[in-house]
């Protein structure tokens, strides 16, 4: 049996006439960047989060940096982040000439720890970027309280986070202002790139609508140098189509991933829920000292699976200016040489979950490799 990573063709097929009436209807007004699509869009995003004000871009990574340009990072300032996620969220500071400060991460969450980064602050730190990775909040509350008492902005990286919830609110409403990615395997995903920026900061929200125009302030006129980062009206119509869905789909992650713990037992570290349950399981990552020979053994079985992400930040080449080395931040790096992602979205059938859970369980069984928990327990 073959059980793939996601299966979008299902996902798309109950929504096809939908979808294509959206598009027809992108076509029919003429009008394919900025228009009526997208402000409904930035409108709905909005409700739906409960924020005062949704700006949309080009992609989630460009919602990253056009937060710290709107920000003022710059030449001179100290960002802190995670070690331990996708490249975008530093490389957006390095962009700007800003300093990526690293901290360490919490092993059950994946997400900054907010001690460590309480320790990682200088007179020179002007944000902090949380990632709710995989689609599970970080102690985002702990850390904005850090920040608020010091002046530093924060940045929620809420890339794969979208319907995630601490304490009820939405993940990418707590800071000054939050990220989110429409990359088709998102949990909200387009026909392409696609991001969204959230803010209650009215004159911010503005600041970010000129940024992601060259810096216009009207018809060829500019105030500083922007991006071009627009979304575009086809990529807003369909998203507004599958929006109405997501709370649904997200529903499904949690229940799949509620079946996967239990039909896992305590062969591998499974995620946990978090707070208030609120994980979205943008990704069901497991983890095991063995995950490499466990991800063969899964790949024989025809199991799809990946690894988000094998090289911690820290130790990108690109970032060697950083002076950094093994041992460095020694939670991140056992994270990415433990961490693997099993198939799960809302499609997913009993019987390929069960086959997938059941693989994981043989290997585990039979590896000689020491059970995660006891092998783990003496690097937290």
């Amino acid at each position: 049996m073959r059980v793939p990573p996601l299966d979008l063709q299902a996902q798309h097929a109950p929504l096809r006439e939908e979808i294509e009436a959206a598009v027809r209807r992108v076509f029919a007004s003429g009008r394919f960047i900025l228009g009526a699509e997208v402000e409904a869009l930035e409108a709905e995003i909005a409700a739906y989060t409960g924020a005062r004000h949704a700006v949309a871009c080009a992609s989630g990574s460009d919602a990253l940096l056009l937060a710290l340009m709107a920000l003022e990072v710059g030449p001179g300032d100290e960002v802190i982040t995670s070690p331990f996620t996708f490249f975008s969220t530093a490389g957006a500071i390095h962009r700007l000439g800003a300093r990526p400060v690293f901290a360490d991460i919490e092993p059950e969450s994946f997400n900054l720890d907010p001690d460590q980064v309480d320790r990682r602050i200088s007179p020179r730190t002007r944000a902090i970027v949380p990632v709710h990775l995989y689609g599970r909040m970080a102690s985002v509350d702990q850390i904005c309280r850090i920040a608020e008492g010091r002046g530093i902005a924060v940045v929620e990286d809420a890339a794969q986070a979208l319907g995630a919830r601490l304490e009820g609110r939405m993940a990418g409403v707590w800071g000054n202002v939050g990220c989110y990615s429409f990359y088709p395997t998102k949990n909200l995903g387009g026909a392409g790139d696609g991001g969204m920026l959230v803010t209650e900061d009215a004159p911010l929200a503005q600041r970010l609508r000129s940024l992601r125009a060259h810096g216009a302030q009207g018809p060829y006129e500019h105030a500083e140098v922007g991006l071009n980062s627009r979304l575009d009206e086809i990529q807003a119509a369909v998203l507004r189509v599958k929006l109405g869905r997501l709370e649904e789909w997200n529903a499904a992650r949690r229940r799949l991933a509620a079946d996967y713990t239990e039909l896992l037992g305590d062969a591998v570290r499974t995620p946990d829920p978090g707070p208030q349950r609120g994980h979205v399981y943008h990704q069901y990552t497991i983890r095991h000292p063995g995950r490499d020979a466990l991800r063969r053994r899964l790949g024989e079985r025809g199991v799809w699976s990946a690894v988000y992400y094998p090289i911690p930040l820290h130790q990108q080449r690109c970032f060697a200016c950083l002076g950094h080395s093994a041992g460095d931040f020694p939670r991140a790096e056992a994270a990415a040489a433990e961490a693997l992602s099993l198939p799960l979205y809302p499609e997913l059938g009993p019987e390929e979950q069960q086959h997938a859970a059941a693989a994981v369980r043989e290997w585990a069984e039979g590896s000689s490799v020491p059970r995660p928990l006891a092998a783990a327990a003496s690097l937290f």
